[in-house]
């Protein structure tokens, strides 16, 4: 397999994203195809004694910031190394892309250059974050502000397909984010996502409010990407400010010193739990081939995992199994 992964893309690049997927070639046994500056990716491979075995690198002179527009990776930076790895990946040079680079330009690169499932209305963000008992799907969680009722059915489906081929999941459950769990709450949105969800042959368990998200609600949490994009962001500063707090009481005396030292092991494995490096990222649903975002901050270990996830993302034959999904439903319908 090989994965196309754009190495200028987020805040440790390129040295961090080097590493990754030279832990990746050893560890998951793919092939790499780098973007960007060449000269520059060879120099801090050889300075940090990185090997480039089973990398090929593709030159690409530009880099798309996170200043940039949306659509410069159009235009203004068409050269840029995110260009330049979805254009690999729409000629078929490579099974999958990777970046951690602008995230509005990775959403209309993905769009333009690779293309939507036919049938697929909109590509969306699907970050999988920790919950009470494993993880879940939070989809959309910022590519579209507004949705119509049949984006978010269709979240559901491509959500639910990617929990089960992906994560393992059986019959996901499936569930629609509202300000409360009975039928009719909710506005317009709601109202009609509800009934096509429920008429969609998914695992539907119904509406769903925030705070039971994190106790196991539900696998695929379903969202506009306004409300999706809110609901990742609290969630993520609460994660972070809890285990800060649990850090502060563990170090304040020599008495809670030796307290956390007694059950250091839990804690560990409380603080992985709650680490977004450990699922790498987020896949982009919808796209005609693999394209997986990874965190902006992403160091070796969070590249790592998002390769991992991705490597799974295509074995697992998640976009031709949401292509016949939704063409099944579409035929369903008419």
């Amino acid at each position: 397999m090989k994965i196309i992964v754009d190495a200028f893309g987020g805040d440790n690049a390129p040295l961090e994203i080097i590493r990754g997927c030279a832990d990746a070639v050893k560890g998951l046994g793919v092939d790499i195809v780098l973007t960007g500056r060449e000269q520059e990716i060879r120099r801090v491979a050889q300075e940090n004694g990185i090997s480039l075995e089973r990398m090929e690198i593709c030159d690409a002179p530009d880099v798309i910031t996170m200043e940039d527009s949306a659509g410069d990776i159009m235009k203004a930076k068409s050269d840029c190394s995110m260009a330049l790895g979805l254009r690999l990946l729409a000629q078929g040079k490579g099974d999958a892309f990777v970046s951690g680079g602008n995230s509005g330009a990775l959403v209309v690169g993905a769009t333009l250059i690779v293309k939507r499932i036919k049938g697929v209305r909109r590509i969306a963000f699907a970050p999988i974050m920790p919950k009470n008992k494993g993880c879940f799907m939070l989809i959309d969680s910022g590519a579209n502000v507004d949705c119509k009722p049949e984006m978010l059915q269709q979240f559901g489906i491509m959500g639910s397909i990617y929990m089960e081929k992906v994560m393992g999941i059986k019959r996901p459950r499936v569930a629609l984010a509202n300000i409360g769990v009975e039928d009719h709450k909710g506005g317009e949105l709601q109202h009609s996502s509800f009934a096509l969800l429920k008429n969609s042959g998914l695992n539907f368990v119904g509406n769903i409010e925030a705070r039971d998200i994190p106790d196991d609600a539900g696998d695929v949490i379903v969202a506009d990407g306004f409300t999706g994009n809110v609901i990742l962001k609290l969630y993520e500063g609460v994660a972070l400010m809890l285990m800060g707090k649990l850090k502060d009481i563990f170090t304040h005396s020599v008495k809670n010193k030796l307290a956390a030292a007694v059950v250091l092991g839990d804690i560990k494995a409380l603080k992985q739990n709650f680490d977004y490096n450990e699922y790498g990222g987020a896949p982009l649903m919808g796209c005609s081939k693999p394209v997986f975002k990874t965190h902006g901050s992403a160091k070796a270990k969070t590249v790592y995992n998002a390769l991992r996830l991705t490597k799974a993302y295509v074995e697992g034959n998640v976009v031709d199994e949401i292509a016949s999904s939704i063409a099944r439903y579409g035929a369903d319908e008419k």
